[in-house]
């Protein structure tokens, strides 16, 4: 990817400096997108810390300020402060503007933020679909969107210019752009990512509760796949709260269907009806493989993990 000759934007103003915001820094910066980034967030030890990582040209207080001049906007906070966001800088906001969000929801984000923007800027809702179970601005990475998705949802009305450059900036970062309704954004993500999580959460918290088995043994018996259950279930507690509020229709019609195939599921084992579950997860196979082509995952022996050597063998 390299290095544009001319920047595209004059400011970039990033309001909230997590895993998402300082990764966007970053890529920004190493990719020439912005020839100033601004950030801000909203603790005292955050900003201090970007301050300190250097990761921005400049740190400053308020959304309010960090926005001055800025021709792309991106609000990088969880679904249920962009509303507030908006409204603090609705007023400080630059004509001809891109204004855009990281939400892993997009009609409540739509909802709560369209109203507090001005007429003269450029509404352009985003979802990059990256991240890690850690947060903070030590956790991002300049390469966190390289060969993943980024989905666009403009409103009806919005500047096909517009939503071109941002889609160039997500571009230039290494992601797949992708342009879709808002609902159909929230329909999809539901089932994709917003479910797995709750399962995630579920998961875990009933090995939590189950008697039988101690706290250390599930420590220390972890298998693959509950491993990989306790990962997701170490997410942003505050931004899934978020989702889930926000997202509750998409997720709950896509949980009724979860419920109904786990009860089909249920029977099959209490009637030993071995093929069904072997056709089940035939299927179901053939879709993770299918993830690995289009290269959203690694194929990798359990997942790409480094494992340590074998000890030497004694004499």
């Amino acid at each position: 990817m390299p290095v544009t000759s001319s920047p595209p934007f004059q400011r970039l103003a990033l309001i909230g400096t997590g895993l998402i915001g300082s990764s966007i820094a970053r890529a920004a910066r190493a990719q020439g997108l912005a020839a100033e980034i601004v950030a801000t967030a909203r603790s005292a030890a955050t900003r201090a810390r970007v301050a300190e990582l250097g990761i921005a040209d400049h740190v400053v207080e308020t959304a309010a300020e960090a926005v001055r001049d800025a021709d792309l906007v991106i609000a990088c906070v969880p679904v249920g402060a962009c509303g507030e966001i908006a409204r603090e800088i609705g007023p400080h906001l630059a004509p001809g503007a891109i204004v855009s969000d990281a939400g892993s929801v997009k009609g409540a984000v739509i909802r709560d933020m369209a109203p507090h923007l001005p007429r003269h800027v450029h509404f352009i809702p985003a979802h990059p679909v990256a991240g890690t179970e850690n947060s903070g601005p030590d956790a991002g990475f300049a390469e966190l969107f390289v060969n993943r998705w980024c989905i666009l949802t403009p409103p009806d009305g919005v500047a096909p210019e517009a939503v071109e450059r941002l889609a160039a900036f997500w571009r230039a970062m290494g992601a797949d752009v992708e342009i879709m309704t808002a609902a159909h954004h929230d329909l999809v993500l539901a089932v994709t990512s917003h479910l797995p999580h709750l399962i995630a959460y579920t998961i875990v918290g009933t090995a939590d509760e189950l008697a039988e088995v101690t706290c250390s043994e599930v420590l220390k018996f972890s298998a693959g796949g509950f491993r990989d259950f306790t990962r997701i279930a170490a997410s942003d507690p505050v931004m899934w709260r978020d989702v889930f509020l926000t997202n509750k229709e998409a997720v709950l019609e896509m949980l009724g269907t979860f419920q109904e195939d786990l009860s089909r599921l249920t029977r099959a084992i209490r009637r030993g009806d071995g093929i069904a579950l072997f056709d089940h997860f035939t299927r179901t196979r053939a879709i993770r493989r299918g993830i690995v082509s289009m290269g959203q995952d690694s194929d990798s022996v359990d997942f790409g993990r480094v494992h340590p050597t074998l000890p030497k063998a004694a004499d």
